[in-house]
């Protein structure tokens, strides 16, 4: 994003403290020696893989928006689009904007990154091939929603010039299904343009067919500190409607084959409530 001549650089400072953020208590049951938090990695990343290949398998719509607000703290311009995830005859998977109307953003300007990372990042997968470029630091075990997940701090090793996008934060594994169920931090890489810097944000996943946990929205709400002043933005993305491509293929899970339907309804571990 830019304002104004200037492109979006700007510490992003959490407007309200994020639940997820806080401190990690770690009951003596659920301490893990250096070896037992590298198997759970290495674990989670089998089932990150399998999880990314079965959500290639689903079309889904993605509402993304981001609201700026004025100097008096009330909403402003606005940026919005839909996008419709779909197959053709062929099998191809296919992108379709269904919505997207003229942005009305007069502060800010979206860049390639920011469109990334309403893509790709912000619904965040660790796959065993991804792993390896990234640190990854147990820090304890947390009860979310009656979930019990392990919690790691995430960064990337290195930010190389092909620009890829990558993220850095904390993650929540359930100790369960070994799946990422929420995640909280930033995305990051290396930039040909110095001066960026982009929005903390929360996304959260939904069990959506009692083996895979989806995103299903991400939210951030930050005040990015330009050299001509502070501006607040907020972001929303929602994932909805997720739905089975075809209704003869199986995706292994584990060592056994499941035939992926979603569940009505689906398990949630109550993301807040969309602002408008």
């Amino acid at each position: 994003m830019t304002r104004r001549n200037y492109f979006l650089s700007l510490t992003a400072l959490a407007v309200a403290t994020s639940p997820f953020a806080q401190a990690v208590t770690t009951p003596p049951p659920h301490n893990l020696t250096d070896a037992q938090a590298q198997s759970i990695i290495q674990k989670f990343a089998e089932k990150e893989t399998e999880f990314a290949k079965a959500r290639d398998q689903y079309t889904f719509r993605q509402i993304s928006k981001i609201i700026e607000y004025n100097d008096e703290g009330k909403p402003g311009g606005r940026y919005e689009i839909v996008t419709d995830i779909t197959f053709n005859d062929q099998g191809k998977r296919l992108e379709n904007v269904v919505f997207a109307p003229v942005s009305t953003l007069s502060r800010i300007q979206m860049t390639q990154q920011d469109q990334q990372d309403l893509r790709t990042t912000m619904p965040f997968v660790l796959t065993s091939n991804e792993v390896n470029e990234y640190y990854i630091r147990y820090l304890g075990w947390q009860k979310v929603d009656e979930i019990g997940c392990y919690v790691f701090a995430v960064k990337p090793k290195v930010l190389d010039k092909s620009e890829k996008r990558y993220f850095e934060g904390e993650v929540w594994v359930d100790d369960h299904d070994l799946q990422i169920v929420k995640t909280y931090g930033r995305a990051v890489g290396y930039l040909k343009h110095k001066g960026q810097e982009f929005p903390k944000f929360e996304t959260y996943r939904e069990n959506i067919d009692g083996k895979y946990w989806f995103p299903t929205y991400t939210y951030a709400d930050d005040v990015l500190n330009f050299p001509t002043g502070p501006q607040r933005i907020k972001v929303i993305v929602q994932y909805k409607d997720y739905k089975k491509f075809g209704s003869d293929v199986n995706i292994k899970f584990g060592d056994n084959p499941v035939d992926v339907q979603p569940s009505t309804p689906p398990n949630q571990a109550n993301p807040p409530k969309s602002p408008q």
